[in-house]
């Protein structure tokens, strides 16, 4: 009987203490660099962040994001395309590295994956012609800015926006860029994919940003507990913020610079 209970107490002792033990886990990092390949969720029908050319092959601001990373780790990569709904279970079953897919921070997302410093801007806006003198919301007297029912932007638009400014309402966001391009309105409030939209087809009225309405910029997201891969992901956000590579890709795809303070 003692026997056993010796060896009873030396088998709970036992597991006991490799409960206890630090977990191993595998830096993601080393894994990618000894892999020679960075595995990255993309988006394929979200342009110009991420869509198909007529060339077939994947295009847009996250893809160029995608590739910058992947050419600054010097290893090879692999576009994956995923949805907004299977971007995330992706990343932690474990299918992608990364996840570069125009996603915003919330505090659901960030309860699960981890986020890079912000890599893209993402935003609600006031836009008007180059020539055109509004700086806030005070510069709207008097003015007429469209504007699409129901969206964001008309939301918070209508509690900054002085009495006297009329805002005209459309059903849908080409119902407010052709009263924008034929001169309905002066300005519209819109997010700047909608605006870069407009100025990928080249109009003799282009829209260029007044002041910000609402700002949700797009992250990296990444698995938790992963600090040498999310150290070396910032590291080239930042460089490429320093050097004019991520002013490029913006310029490219939005048809308009990085925002202050992004």
């Amino acid at each position: 009987m003692i026997t056993k209970r010796r060896l009873l107490a030396a088998a709970l002792a036992a597991a006991t203490a490799l409960s206890a033990a630090p977990a191993a886990f595998a830096d993601a990092l080393e894994d990618i660099k000894s892999a020679g390949i960075i595995r990255v969720a993309v988006p394929q029908d979200f342009p110009p962040f991420g869509s198909v050319g007529t060339d077939m092959k994947p295009q847009g601001y996250d893809v160029d994001m995608a590739r910058l990373i992947a050419t600054r780790l010097n290893v090879d990569l692999a576009l994956v395309p995923v949805t907004s709904a299977n971007r995330i279970p992706f990343l932690q079953t474990g299918k992608v590295d990364l996840v570069i897919s125009s996603m915003g921070k919330n505090p659901e997302r960030d309860a699960v994956i981890d986020f890079s410093d912000a890599y893209a801007p993402f935003y609600n806006g006031v836009f008007g012609p180059e020539d055109l003198a509004i700086a806030d919301a005070s510069d709207l007297s008097g003015r007429t800015v469209g504007v699409t029912r129901g969206s964001i932007e008309d939301l918070e638009l209508t509690k900054i926006a002085p009495a006297d400014a009329t805002l005209k309402r459309y059903e849908d966001n080409n119902g407010t860029i052709s009263a924008f391009l034929s001169g309905q309105v002066e300005a519209i409030a819109t997010g700047n994919v909608v605006a870069a939209a407009i100025i990928a087809q080249d109009p003799p009225k282009k829209p260029a940003m007044k002041f910000l309405i609402k700002n949700s910029p797009c992250y990296v997201g990444l698995n938790e507990n992963e600090p040498a891969l999310q150290a070396a992901v910032n590291e080239i956000i930042a460089a490429a913020k320093a050097d004019g590579a991520l002013e490029e890709i913006a310029q490219q795809w939005l048809g308009m610079g990085l925002p202050e303070g992004l």
